[in-house]
């Protein structure tokens, strides 16, 4: 993976991105506003499922009002996200926070999914248990998300190096 990064870091792309200081810039400030768009979408969603927020409305309806959001955000976030890590290859392959930031970001979205998927067909008012604790794993998950996401700066403090 490390040579990999080390090719892509001098192929012409790379090091535009590396030599444009304000669009790597400006690229961060996207994907930081969108990680915003994200969290906020999945939060009202999860808090939903926990009867937190929203409490006169169906799950659907505020599923129909944030997802779009979610989905927006996420687009966002991967375009923006390739652009960094076509800028800073090496940097992200080795570091540990980015890994495990990406295989969070999986398991929040399928848990999203499996979310909507189990309130679609849900009879009664009350979500199931096991849906209340994946709702609350998933506010837990997406606060480390944000928690890794920041810590890739200080990678090597925060876990060692790989090389």
């Amino acid at each position: 993976m490390v040579e990999f990064a080390n090719w892509l870091q001098s192929t012409p792309f790379s090091v535009a991105l590396q030599t444009r200081t304000w669009l790597i810039a400006l690229l961060q400030a996207i994907h930081i506003l969108m990680i915003g768009v994200v969290f906020v979408s999945l939060l009202m969603i999860s808090l939903r499922v926990l009867d937190r927020v929203h409490r006169e409305e169906a799950f659907s309806t505020v599923w129909d009002r944030f997802a779009p959001w979610m989905w927006t955000g996420l687009a966002a976030m991967a375009l923006t996200g390739l652009f960094l890590i076509i800028g800073e290859p090496v940097r992200q392959a080795t570091a540990t926070s980015f890994w495990l930031k990406m295989g969070l970001l999986v398991v929040a979205v399928a848990c999203v999914l499996w979310l909507r998927r189990a309130t679609k067909n849900q009879a009664g008012p009350d979500p199931a248990r096991a849906t209340r604790l994946v709702a609350g794993g998933v506010i837990a998950i997406l606060v480390v998300i944000v928690f890794l996401g920041r810590a890739i700066a200080y990678d090597v403090e925060v876990w060692g190096s790989w090389t």
